[in-house]
């Protein structure tokens, strides 16, 4: 029960998933057979936007747009990879409802897998593979594979959290933080460093009397933030919630707060997520009395 109430308590889709703003962007590859210039502008207007509320009512539209495609081409692993980001992506940055947010991240699960299982050698039944053999499949992966590691273990980590009151959901944690950190091994800068995010929550999930790491998850988020030469927010909203709260330093957690109300969210490909992240750290300081 203790792994399951810290899930819940740290809420890692305030954690993990707020950062999947940046996903949405996979939308903007779905009109790709249109016109590459749309496809592109869409993306940079949905990344450089610092309007939440307006990315969030738009995008059920998207997730219309890709359903009606997978109609016509349901096999296709581009559309199944780009369907599953957004359906992950909607879930866990917007929907409130735990039914329905479950019902979202159990379809972009499935379709990842088997946008999985299409792209990669070996690839299809992953999930009820024994660990050992899974960790062997993956340990084997490449850099061409990146891509796909990551939005499979992204998706994943967003499924668990969506899914946190059953054991066996729970339990498959193991297998997303493999896939996350082959991501790390073989290409550190991809998604910004985004996968040392992951990491590092990962690693602060529980006290160190609890079998946690929070030292080796500190190092982590600072590695995310070297990364992302600390345009990305996000990174500090993390790291004082994940680790300075976890590790009741109350100094850290101000500090790293206050400067992400002081930084400037205009970054390129980084303004919609610094926009959440500064609405975060603005709710973590204002409940830092009543933690601490």
């Amino acid at each position: 029960m203790n792994t399951l109430r810290l899930l819940r308590a740290v809420k890692v889709r305030d954690c993990l998933v707020l950062a999947c703003a940046m996903l949405l962007s996979g939308c903007a590859s779905i009109v790709g057979s249109l016109t590459s210039g749309v496809a592109a502008n869409l993306s940079t207007a949905i990344l450089d936007s610092d309007d939440p509320a307006m990315i969030r009512d738009g995008a059920p539209a998207y997730l219309i747009l890709i359903d009606s495609l997978l109609a016509g081409s349901p096999d296709s692993p581009q559309l199944l990879a780009q369907s599953a980001e957004l359906h992950s992506a909607y879930a866990g940055a917007f929907v409130d409802e735990p039914e329905r947010a479950r019902q979202l991240h159990n379809k972009a699960k499935t379709q990842m897998l088997y946008a999985t299982c299409l792209s990669l050698k070996d690839a299809c039944g992953l999930e009820r593979r024994p660990f050992q053999e899974f960790s062997a499949w993956v340990d084997a992966q490449g850099p061409k594979s990146v891509p796909t590691l990551y939005n499979l273990g992204s998706i994943w980590a967003g499924w668990i959290q969506a899914n946190s009151a059953d054991f066996g959901a729970v339990g498959q944690l193991g297998r997303a933080k493999a896939l996350i950190q082959r991501v790390a091994e073989l290409e550190p800068q991809h998604a910004n460093g985004g996968a040392f995010l992951y990491l590092g929550v990962f690693e602060a999930l529980l006290p160190p009397a609890m079998g946690g790491r929070p030292e080796l998850g500190k190092q982590h988020f600072e590695r995310a933030l070297q990364i992302s030469e600390e345009r990305n927010l996000m990174v500090k909203v993390m790291l004082a919630d994940q680790y300075g709260r976890l590790m009741f330093d109350r100094e850290l957690h101000d500090r790293l707060l206050q400067e992400v109300m002081a930084a400037d969210v205009q970054a390129p490909g980084l303004t919609l997520m610094n926009t959440v992240a500064k609405e975060r750290a603005e709710q973590l300081l204002d409940s830092g009395d009543d933690y601490f």
